[in-house]
């Protein structure tokens, strides 16, 4: 047959680039005329989003590089969290725009967009750098989006994955072209930093392993070392710079729920068994991948494309062996992920294997689109065809295992994909690559819809209002610090009921939507004294004994909880505590009612309220909240550093309203003084003996800062000598010295013919 020469000059790059955008957002609308609420869903509504409007709101505030929210308590510690994004530039800029967008559902959906075209780009770039031609590259490009796990975990909810992902994915192909000596060092430096300041463990995992995978697999490919230590420099340079990132969370594990996380174990959950990948291409098949729906996830999450498994039959596996050694990189890659996924469960702080389940579509997509470029064939036509039915029914039979009933779905997909597999060698015959490669890309937008339509999210839905204005102005306006008692689990999730707590509850990340000073908020580290204090969980939840222990007085301050947290108020659940106005009111304290809100229904029906009589405490200077044996009169206090003037004749302590996180240090006069947590969750000091009017200084660093500053100084210095060395070896090369770059440009051709590509 006629093939069309491998021609990819700048405008065909670009051209078949904006398909790929454009392909994206085709598949956006789509899932959004199914359910215009697709992409606001459990994390991302819980917690991601009210993240970004609560930073931004700092931001604007004057605190660009936020540290502490210091009423927020177990959740408000954000260099700890790390998922906030508050090293990268980008998120930076997502946080400051937050707050004035009313629509959160609209915001959810734009970022998440924004970074699907990024991560498609970023595939279409990689499958490009293997020798891929753009039509193919743009297939690859196109496809990656919507894959089973990203379409059902990520585009829904882990949104910080997905960013994550997009940047590792462009780092992936300037790395490429930076060891073949196409481009410099600073676009790999650029994207590996913004992928691990990210902050997610998962993706600065992949960030190592990536720059590991391509030093191993260009020395194999070039049998040079000399690109793979350079791009080894890049990579360290990155890492050191993303440090301040990992450090705070890493040396404050001791007091969070990670402190007991060692070691490895395997209980199943979200491992991806190597038999999966048999049903990457049967967009029909359920997983048998434990999840929150049980022993098997009931959507298609390991689905990848349904031409990925039959179109191996159409390479031309002899010729394309030699060019293998050019691919050793992305399949050291596959390798890697394919053997992390399959468990443990846990490694470490490292849980949940299947999340990088995403990559394995990364991966599959960009070397089908390079083997099919160069060593796409049709010839011998009849057993390529026996072997392409073959592996039809392979899918359709493990699909079946993995979800019996629905085998008459497996079925008519697998009769589908016969019926265009057919077409597309039609096309391929009659009119050339080109036209196969818009078939495929046409194909991604019904399958899509189909699964959209079809299957059910595996990740709940909390229903939280998407308009900001809106849910103000239904929520009472308090003032000062709040706790809620309640639990989610007591709430109506059911999206048309009146029993939605949005009114005058808050769980997840909410109050932060608010802008309220809530206790209550979501938070995967957790601090664990204060959490075992008030049993409360990482969505803000509260157990029935709360109450108690929230007004339980502490033997050595004589203070109650609520008094050492200097709480203006207290939120009760009727349904954990039905009839509790009808108590007395703990000391000090008095029932109230809620005001009246624009709500259709008043908050009343749902909360009881406990006021402290006589107003506030919180408004005073600082956030002393007990003495014992001392005197202490704050003269200034801010969210990292409070002053206050204290005496103790006889030696004593003064305790504070803030967790006892690491990072903060003490001085008296000037003297370093030992800082402690009271029940390991207070801060205090004791003042020695004879302590008369002396200046006592709290001050808060996150802990490993210092140190992440001097790591980012080093891998600053680190890419600059490696960008210098790059310029200076192009200036070599002109003059016919040396290769250009990070040793000399080398060509993605391979061994194989392009003109062999389908």
């Amino acid at each position: 047959m006629t093939l069309e020469p491998p021609v990819s000059t700048r405008s065909t790059r670009w051209a078949w680039g904006a398909v790929v955008a454009g392909v994206i957002c085709l598949g956006f609308a789509l899932v959004l005329s199914v359910d215009p609420r697709y992409f606001y869903v459990d994390d991302t509504e819980s917690g991601a989003v009210g993240n970004w409007i609560q930073l931004g709101h700092l931001m604007r505030e004057g605190q660009w590089f936020p540290t502490l929210v210091l009423d927020q308590w177990m959740a408000g510690n954000y260099p700890v969290e790390g998922q906030g994004g508050l090293w990268n530039p980008v998120q930076m800029a997502i946080n400051y725009a937050a707050p004035s967008v009313d629509d959160l559902a609209l915001l959810a959906t734009a970022v998440k967009l924004g970074f699907s075209i990024v991560l498609g780009w970023g595939v279409y770039r990689v499958a490009m750098e293997y020798g891929a031609r753009p039509a193919w590259a743009a297939v690859a490009g196109a496809a990656v989006p919507f894959g089973g796990f990203t379409l059902y975990f990520e585009d829904p909810s882990w949104v910080t994955s997905l960013i994550g992902m997009a940047w590792v994915v462009q780092a992936w192909a300037s790395g490429v072209r930076y060891a073949r000596g196409r481009s410099g060092p600073l676009p790999v430096f650029a994207f590996l930093y913004l992928a691990i300041s990210v902050g997610y463990a998962h993706t600065a995992l992949m960030a190592g392993v990536l720059i590991g995978c391509l030093m191993i697999g260009e020395y194999l490919y070039q049998r040079r070392w000399r690109p793979s230590l350079l791009l080894g420099g890049v990579g360290i340079a990155a890492a050191a710079c993303g440090a301040v990132t990992f450090l705070p969370g890493m040396l404050s594990s001791s007091v969070t729920w990670r402190t007991g996380e060692e070691g490895a174990l395997n209980d199943n959950f979200l491992t991806a068994p190597w038999s999966e990948t048999f049903t990457a291409s049967i967009p029909s098949s359920v997983s048998s991948i434990e999840s929150w729906t049980g022993e098997t996830t009931t959507a298609p999450i390991t689905y990848i494309a349904w031409f990925a498994i039959p179109a191996l039959a159409f390479i031309a596996w002899r010729k394309a062996q030699p060019a293998l050694r050019e691919f050793s990189a992305p399949l050291l890659l596959l390798g890697f992920i394919l053997l992390f996924t399959s468990g443990p469960s846990d490694i470490g702080q490292i849980r949940w294997p299947a999340r990088l389940l995403p990559f394995v579509a990364v991966i599959v997509l960009v070397l089908l689109a390079a083997l099919l470029s160069r060593f796409g064939t049709t010839r011998p036509l009849r057993p390529r065809l026996v072997a392409a039915g073959l592996l039809v029914l392979v899918l359709v039979l493990r699909a079946s295992s993995s979800g019996p009933q629905y085998f008459g779905r497996h079925v008519m997909w697998g009769a589908l994909i016969l019926v265009f597999g057919a077409l597309a060698l039609y096309l391929a015959r009659r009119f050339g690559d080109r036209a196969v490669a818009a078939l495929l890309i046409i194909t991604v937008l019904p399958i899509l819809a189909y699964q959209v339509s079809t299957y059910a999210p595996v990740l709940s839905k909390w229903y939280l209002p998407t308009s900001q204005s809106e849910a103000k102005a239904e929520f009472p306006r308090w003032e000062g610090p709040t706790l809620q008692l309640g639990t989610r689990s007591l709430t109506d999730d059911s999206p048309d009921s009146p029993g939605l707590p949005w009114n005058s509850q808050v769980y997840g990340n909410y109050a932060k939507v608010l802008d309220l000073d809530y206790v209550n908020a979501y938070t995967p580290i957790g601090h664990q004294g204060f959490g075992d204090w008030l049993c409360i969980k990482y969505e803000g939840s509260t157990c029935e004994d709360a109450f108690r222990n929230v007004f339980r007085v502490d033997e050595y301050t004589g203070k109650t909880t609520a008094d050492l947290m200097l709480l203006d108020r207290v939120v009760v659940q009727k349904k954990q505590y039905p009839g509790a106005d009808r108590r007395p009111a703990p000391e000090g304290w008095q029932w109230v009612t809620p005001p009246e809100t624009a709500a259709p229904r008043p908050a009343s029906d749902q909360i009881y309220v406990l006021e402290r009589v006589g107003g506030p405490i919180s408004d005073r200077t600082g956030r002393v909240s007990a003495t014992v044996g001392a005197d202490a009169v704050p003269e200034s206090a801010s969210v990292n550093s409070e002053r206050v003037r204290v005496s103790s004749p006889d030696g004593g302590s003064v305790i504070f309203a803030r967790l006892a996180w690491p990072g903060y240090t003490a001085t008296l006069d000037g003297e370093p003084l030992p800082t402690k947590g009271l029940g390991d969750t207070f801060l205090y000091v004791d003042l020695p003996p004879g302590t008369d009017d002396a200046e006592l200084v709290i001050t808060f660093r996150p802990p490993g800062q210092r140190l992440g500053f001097a790591a980012a100084g080093f891998g600053l210095v680190l890419i600059v000598a490696l960008t210098g060395l790059y310029y200076r070896d192009r200036r070599v090369a002109r003059r016919g010295v040396d290769g250009p770059g990070a040793g000399g440009a080398v060509t993605a051709s391979g061994d194989g013919d392009p003109a062999q590509g389908v």
